[in-house]
């Protein structure tokens, strides 16, 4: 069965192979969180985006190829329920931007725009997204040999930005995707929110007029 992106809470992951990674989607948790965990093709070594919630869970999907680094997007907390305990059982590093570090529950070493992530011998670059939380990022994997990949966490989704508290939230974070994101990225781009089904940039980019015009 070909990637589709749609996963549903409970059922089994959605696995797709890119050059480099392999990308393993799955939801977990009331609030029907995604966790991604990539493996690099070449050296077996993984990474997990967002240790949602499900500790056993992601454990089990991680196996006896062990976790080297834990990344995650945001502070909020339902994108970090299972951190503490995957980290304490697997010995990975954990990573977050340094403006949300205080968010979390365990210390985590501090992530800035453009900073590189590896995993094995591939590197994602992190994006910082200011807006839905002040150290809010994506994670952008460059595929070798096809369409740019990026994990957006909550700032991007299918429809429209991250959710905002203020119109100055709301402005900071739109201008971050029209300048870092839709700026950059071609629409082939394939992006993998924190919650539901995946999309590209370029079936978004004709609605960022709307979202604008809306606020939110």
């Amino acid at each position: 069965m070909s990637y589709t992106g749609s996963v549903t809470a409970g059922g089994p992951p959605a696995v797709r192979e890119l050059t480099g990674l392999t990308v393993t989607k799955v939801s977990v948790g009331p609030m029907d969180n995604n966790a991604y965990l990539l493996r690099c093709r070449a050296t077996g070594e993984q990474v997990l985006i967002d240790a949602a919630n499900e500790a056993p869970r992601l454990l089990e999907l991680v196996g006896d190829a062990g976790l080297a680094t834990v990344v995650t997007t945001h502070q909020h907390m339902d994108h970090w329920v299972a951190l503490e305990e995957v980290v304490a059982k697997t010995g990975a590093r954990a990573l977050v931007h340094a403006d949300d570090a205080e968010g979390l529950p365990i210390p985590a070493e501090p992530l800035a725009d453009g900073d590189p992530v590896r995993v094995g011998d591939q590197t994602l670059e992190v994006i910082h997204l200011k807006g839905h939380t002040p150290g809010s990022v994506a994670l952008l994997y460059r595929d070798p040999a096809g369409a740019p990949h990026l994990f957006t966490g909550d700032s991007l989704f299918p429809g429209g930005p991250g959710r905002t508290t203020d119109a100055d939230e709301f402005a900071q974070l739109m201008g971050d995707l029209e300048e870092k994101v839709f700026g950059r990225l071609p629409d082939e781009t394939w992006f993998y929110p924190g919650h539901g089904d995946d999309s590209t940039i370029g079936n978004e980019r004709p609605s960022i007029g709307q979202w604008w015009a809306r606020g939110w």
